[in-house]
């Protein structure tokens, strides 16, 4: 092993300062070549050390004895398939996601943990490409507590080192990499990415941002990327966020906050992707698309909590390749009429209050039309000319209206889903709740609260503003209405102060037409 001194070669030192060995080499050595001459005399006598009129000749070529070292094509570091993974990348076998699909009879009458059904479809991703050996799990120690513990029915943990009988699930040549540092975890899958294989990352929702600025520069890699026209596609990058802001009840504050979406919504619609989808078939949908994918830095957004499940498997693809769906089934809106009001959400606790907001509406104020619009595809909500997943105005118009009140629910800061509608038409009716750094350990319940968006929130913002609408058929009836929300609220946080858990008619709500 060569060990060399920072700054080697350079300068040794420089206005009295010793420059090779230390801090000050990783800085510009010489930074006053303009106008100091002695500075510019040293740069040359630098450069000339190297002996350039012995490597080049006079057209600056290297000298033919030195250019005939240089190996064969193939056998250079640059010319390696390896080198542009692309080149030896093989499509994964990927099983049917219908053979993983949760049985819905109707919404939101179900309940399953949805990352489950995910983690046996990607046990049987890891035995239909055992030969091909071509995927891995990349987890921070958290594979079983985000419910992908079926992988180890089939794969172990890779570890070379010493075992211990108490091991579980370990071996050398195991496929699932399981260590507590996001940053190698999220370099690994770089690295086994860009030299033509598939991996999924996986990690708790808040501690992903320990790994941001590396997704960061591998979206600006793919970005610089896409305009060499040798440069082979590759694996996306496909990151599940779970263990999320709004289900770490028993972490606490420190393990709550979605600010890798935000992140992402900065980088160019050309790689970035953002889903949120609500329940385990979506999820099984988005993950097969996103794991058949290319060139793209894909994360998804889903609890591991057990959790209502919405739609069966035929609507949920058809939901996913929409982007943004209308749920009829959820809303009260004759055909052919115009709502009221547009309630919107993205994210599983979001579609929750929203769906529940719904419902309690529909009973309370059923002359009230209301149209529930999810979204699982976040970058679907930006103008076209800004994403290529975006909408044009007659599909925003057809979900959201022209001009009627949008209350939003959002699984991430609120300022995000006012950046992405801007450009949309009159889009100040639209008002969001979202997490709002409010948080504890608690209820579930009590997270919503917390950060103003549970479903008497929702409900309670619908009708203040659909009571401002001119001649709105709730005007009269609509305070009355709030103050009860707002009683809901104190009794609903009075109980679980109380008994450390969230009412009944809340943790075992229940969608009913």
């Amino acid at each position: 092993m060569l060990r060399t001194p920072k700054g080697w070669t350079g300068p040794e030192e420089v206005g009295g300062h010793p420059v090779e060995g230390t801090f000050r080499s990783h800085q510009v050595p010489l930074a006053d070549v303009r106008e100091d001459r002695a500075q510019l005399e040293r740069l040359q006598e630098w450069m000339l050390s190297y002996r350039p009129d012995e490597l080049f000749d006079e057209r600056g070529r290297l000298v033919p004895e030195l250019a005939a070292l240089v190996p064969e094509a193939g056998k250079r570091m640059g010319s390696s398939p390896h080198a542009n993974g692309g080149r030896v990348l093989k499509d994964l076998d990927l099983p049917d996601l219908r053979d993983y699909a949760v049985e819905v009879p109707a919404p939101a009458t179900v309940s399953h943990e949805s990352t489950r059904r995910l983690g046996e479809m990607m046990r049987d991703t890891f035995t239909g490409n055992l030969d091909a050996a071509n995927f891995r799990l990349f987890c921070p120690d958290e594979t079983k507590s985000n419910r992908l513990g079926a992988v180890f029915e089939v794969e172990n943990r890779c570890f070379v080192g010493k075992t211990l009988p108490i091991d579980d699930h370990v071996a050398p040549d195991g496929r699932v990499l399981e260590v507590l540092s996001e940053h190698l975890c999220e370099g690994w899958l770089e690295g086994y990415l860009l030299t033509g294989r598939h991996g999924l990352f996986a990690t708790y929702e808040a501690f992903a941002m320990v790994s941001s600025s590396m997704m960061v520069q591998h979206t600006k890699w793919l970005e610089e990327a896409a305009g060499l026209p040798w440069r082979e596609p590759i694996s996306s990058l496909n990151v599940l966020l779970t263990s999320t802001c709004w289900r770490n009840d028993h972490n606490g504050f420190s393990h709550q906050g979605p600010g890798l979406i935000d992140v992402m919504l900065s980088k160019r619609g050309t790689v970035a992707r953002n889903y949120l989808p609500p329940d385990a078939n979506c999820l099984l949908s988005v993950a097969d698309h996103c794991l058949r994918s290319r060139n793209y830095v894909n994360l998804i957004v889903i609890d591991k909590q057990p959790q209502l499940q919405w739609l069966d498997m035929q609507t949920a693809i058809a939901h996913c390749v929409a982007g943004a769906s209308v749920w009829e089934w959820a809303s009260n809106v004759p055909e052919g009429e115009e709502p009221d009001l547009v309630l919107g959400c993205a994210g599983d606790i979001p579609t929750l209050e929203t769906v529940a907001a719904a419902r309690w509406l529909r009973e309370k104020a059923p002359e009230l039309r209301v149209r529930v619009v999810n979204v699982v595809d976040l970058m679907a909500l930006f103008p076209r000319e800004f994403h290529p997943h975006g909408m044009d105005e007659t599909r925003f118009v057809g979900l959201f209206t022209a001009n009627k009140p949008i209350v939003f629910a959002f699984h991430g800061y609120r300022r995000a889903i006012h950046e992405i509608v801007h450009g949309h038409v009159d889009v100040d009716r639209f008002h969001v709740r979202g997490f709002n750094e409010q948080g504890t350990t608690t209820t579930p319940f009590e997270m919503t609260v917390l950060n103003g968006m549970s479903r008497y929130h929702l409900a309670a913002e619908a009708l203040r503003r659909s009571g401002e609408t001119p001649g709105s058929r709730l005007q009269d009836r609509a305070p009355t209405l709030i103050s009860e929300c707002e009683s809901l609220i104190s009794k609903a946080t009075a109980y679980s102060h109380r008994h450390l858990a969230d009412a009944p008619e809340i943790r075992n709500w229940r969608w009913s037409p």
